[in-house]
């Protein structure tokens, strides 16, 4: 089965890279690799390799690049009319959805290590009388996994809306709707505990240290991953997705 995922995963990375046309999905990820490696690294300067606020971006920038493609995974093939010959092939329910799953992830998580790549030798060039500047472990540590958790969270999320959209801007909407969400209660929710309370989770996150609160992240993010991918694997059905 491994092999037919990754036959899966080449045809969507090609899907991918051909969205909005193959050359404008070449220029626009050549932009978003200059905004993120460059420009952004250089408005940050060193605290961009220091700074532990930037493990939260590095968590959602592959939560934004996969949502920009997770869309068109089922509701992409269901309007180009190709989803009924993709599900008459020989590949099974498991191949076809965690390759679809598997390009997306690999999109996004790919994309940010060599954004974080790029910034810092962006960084180390612009800085370079500081002699070599790099993260400190924890928070390279955090970008990378934290990344790839996010890029499966996105995914896997991604697929569930694709899968019952009938087109890819529904499936779109849904998502922005849900990242919105995603966003927002965590920040109102936090803001809306008793003082008290407040207090007490400020002082954790304090005491608490770096490494533990990234293991407590991982723990988190991981067992979204796998609930949401689990419910995708339930709701994928050949029969369910023909009649749709």
């Amino acid at each position: 089965m491994i092999g037919d995922i990754f036959t899966v995963m080449r045809k969507e990375w090609k899907e991918i890279m051909a969205l909005g046309g193959a050359y404008r999905g070449r220029f626009q990820l050549v932009v978003l690799l200059g905004v993120l490696g460059i420009l952004l690294p250089l408005q940050m300067g060193v605290a961009w390799v220091n700074s532990p606020g930037v493990v939260g971006a590095w968590g959602w920038v592959p939560m934004m690049l996969v949502g920009a493609v997770i869309a068109d995974s089922f509701a992409g093939e269901r309007e180009r009319h190709t989803l009924e010959t993709l599900l008459a092939s020989r590949l099974s329910d498991a191949a076809i959805l965690f390759g679809k799953i598997g390009a997306a992830v690999s999109y996004g998580w790919l994309v940010t290590l060599v954004a974080l790549v790029l910034g810092l030798i962006t960084v180390n060039v612009a800085h370079r009388e500081q002699g070599l500047l790099f993260f400190p472990w924890t928070l390279a540590l955090s970008a990378v996994v934290l990344s790839f958790l996010g890029a499966g969270l996105a995914s896997a999320s991604g697929v569930l809306v694709s899968l019952r959209a009938q087109t890819v801007r529904q499936a779109q909407q849904t998502l922005n709707i849900a990242m919105m969400v995603l966003f927002f209660v965590p920040v109102f929710g936090v803001q809306a505990l008793p003082s008290g309370l407040k207090a007490r989770c400020a002082a954790w996150v304090v005491h608490a240290g770096s490494l533990r609160l990234l293991l407590s992240g991982i723990v988190i993010l991981t067992a979204f991953d796998l609930v949401l991918i689990g419910a995708a694997r339930a709701r994928f059905r050949r029969a369910r997705l023909i009649e749709n």
